[in-house]
């Protein structure tokens, strides 16, 4: 596993935003370096469930590599959370066997949001009925997993072109 390390980007790649309830999942496309937002799964008991169904997930989109949001504090240091994210990927990482790796997702939610826009309203104008909010949230948690994976894409080709003589 490796930190936000520029990678060789071809094939298909699943992005990750893991949360406490949901993990947002996204797809990519290494050729293109596009992301995409593809769907939010409820957390499990245990890691190991949720592990599994982001295997079947990676296995059915024909994956070679799986890039986590790391949850960095803002001054950029390591956190509580992170650890539980490293520790996440790890397990992911020994039951994939494919490679996985870190990306700064700092701000992914708040970006994900501005790009959706606001939590719709409920009826007659009030606030949002839990069904809606708990859609809203899973939404955005996917949006944010193709936010993490399109920064990946990004990062990558920036350092494609930082090595490309002048």
């Amino acid at each position: 596993m490796t930190d936000n390390g520029a990678t060789d980007f071809s094939g298909r790649v699943v992005g990750i935003d893991l949360g406490e309830r949901r993990i947002g999942v996204a797809i990519g496309e290494r050729a293109t370096r596009t992301a995409t937002p593809f769907t939010t799964l409820r957390r499990g008991r245990r890691v190991a469930d949720d592990v599994a169904a982001v295997v079947n997930i990676a296995t059915e989109q024909r994956a070679g590599e799986i890039v986590v949001g790391l949850p960095l504090n803002m001054d950029g240091t390591e956190g509580p959370q992170a650890a539980q994210t490293r520790e996440w990927a790890q397990q992911l990482a020994a039951t994939t066997g494919l490679p996985v790796t870190f990306r700064d997702e700092r701000l992914t939610s708040e970006r994900a949001e501005r790009r959706i826009g606001g939590a719709p309203r409920g009826k007659s104008g009030g606030p949002p009925s839990p069904g809606q909010r708990d859609a809203y949230r899973a939404r955005v948690d996917r949006e944010a997993a193709a936010l993490i994976l399109q920064d990946a894409f990004d990062a990558s080709a920036n350092a494609d072109s930082d090595r490309r003589p002048t």
